[in-house]
């Protein structure tokens, strides 16, 4: 019998298939669904697992059983069902796992609009009515019919990011055996573009390396491919491609914030003034280069359903996270690594030079990327250090998300896992030296457990 409090995580539905997640529980959340958002109509995406076209039947199943039609748009990206849900005015439904190992899978929902589901907007009343059961609707079924989005989710991209005049360019794309390798051919289609393939084959066994670019360890082959290539650019996609990572020219891996940085120049260029949402462990670079840009920076709490959230409420024409994710208020809020990858390349291709000196306009501090260390106690660990800290001449601390340090030279954030007994540390100095001395400071005490 399915677990349903273990799959039903704050902002998805995921776990291990068949035992924990199978069809009779796919079709079980698409019944639920149609009840949950009243929706006469769904539309469904699944990615390149070999358990995912099954999973999507079974939900649509579930969905035309409550008289919704069923919109199955087949194989495609994440951010191809927030194109669906969006250009249709439809719910939604990703069957997807990410970048989690071949034995996963999952169930990205959005309402339409590509709103989000999370565990406070709807996904907590859905994991009841499935695990309670939802009975067939009286009347005729749903119908379900087969439709091909991805060439009108390839043409719309286009349209959100000028690429007319752009140099011919040779960029090198590790898909990681994930569904970039479906999506990049089409979207890239009429651009001057030469591509070098990594991985494009659909294998949901991943057998190259994993899909997930925040692991650097995940970049290797394409920072190889760049400089063997003569390659312009390299991008790093994740299993659902819903994130983008950049290798430069030379093969080294561009940090995120660079990235937040430079599509939020763009975005402010085309709309003066507008609101960027930037998360509090993005590089303090952004809100520095948003303000000088004439923007309004705004900073907020790590997590796809803050950001979201934020942006709504702000109505801000972008955001960025450190983790790869990207979001457009003109893409429905929601967020696309495809469209990232555009700005990019949009960026690149408008002027002559390569990208790194491009870049380095945006790149003013040094980061220590995240370190995750094993404790016994969050909590106590991170009282330590916050009394190790705490009345420090200069110092400033908040707790948005987790707790934050900081004074005019760096700056630390120490967040506690959900799922793990770790915490999460982040550091940004302006010099090595600095970055050394600030983040092996903290380090000791959070390792400290006799204090």
């Amino acid at each position: 019998m399915a677990e349903y409090a273990k799959i039903f995580k704050a902002y998805d539905i995921r776990g291990t298939v068949p035992d924990e997640l199978d069809e009779g529980v796919a079709e079980a959340v698409g019944a639920a669904f149609v009840r949950l958002t009243g929706a006469p109509a769904v539309v469904t995406v699944h990615d390149m697992r070999t358990s995912s076209a099954p999973l999507a039947e079974a939900f649509g199943h579930g969905a035309a059983s409550q008289g919704a039609d069923v919109v199955s748009a087949g194989l495609g990206s994440t951010d191809m069902l927030y194109y669906a849900s969006g250009s249709l005015g439809l719910p939604g439904a990703m069957i997807t796992a990410s970048h989690n190992p071949a034995k996963y899978n999952g169930i990205k929902l959005c309402r339409a609009g590509a709103r989000p589901v999370g565990a406070e907007t709807g996904l907590a009343q859905l994991r009841e009515m499935a695990e309670t059961g939802v009975r067939a609707a009286p009347g005729t079924p749903g119908s379900i019919q087969a439709r091909d989005l991805l060439s009108g989710y390839a043409a719309h991209l286009k349209t959100l990011v000028d690429l007319s005049g752009i140099r011919p360019l040779t960029v090198a794309v590790d898909a990681g055996n994930g569904m970039a390798g479906h999506t990049v051919p089409r979207v890239f289609d009429g651009l001057p573009i030469t591509v070098v393939p990594l991985y494009f084959d659909l294998d949901g066994t991943f057998p190259n390396h994993e899909a997930n670019p925040i692991d650097p360890k995940n970049l290797v082959d394409l920072q190889r491919a760049v400089v063997d290539s003569g390659a312009d650019i390299g991008l790093a996609f994740d299993g659902d491609a819903d994130r983008c990572f950049v290798v430069d020219e030379r093969g080294e891996i561009v940090s995120p914030s660079v990235l937040t940085a430079l599509i939020a120049v763009a975005e402010l260029a085309r709309e003066p003034g507008a609101t960027i949402i930037h998360n509090l462990i993005t590089s303090r670079a952004v809100p520095e280069i948003v303000t000088e840009h004439g923007g309004t920076p705004v900073r907020t709490r790590v997590g796809h359903s803050f950001i979201k959230a934020e942006m709504a409420d702000a109505g801000a024409i972008f955001g960025g996270e450190h983790s790869g994710h990207f979001y457009f208020r003109d893409f429905w809020f929601a967020d696309s690594g495809m469209l990232a990858a555009l700005h990019v390349l949009a960026a690149l291709g408008s002027q002559d030079g390569p990208l790194s000196p491009l870049l380095s306009a945006y790149a003013r501090y040094r980061a220590s990327g995240e370190i995750n260390s094993e404790v016994r106690d969050q909590r106590a660990a991170t009282e330590r250090v916050r009394a190790a800290f705490a009345g420090r001449e200069g110092v400033a601390m908040d707790e948005l998300d987790g707790l934050t340090v900081g004074c005019d030279r760096w700056w630390f954030n120490l967040r506690p896992s959900n799922t793990e007994p770790l915490l999460r540390l982040n550091v940004e100095a302006p010099d090595e030296a600095t970055l050394t001395d600030v983040r092996d400071q903290v380090l000791r005490i959070v390792l400290d457990d006799a204090g």
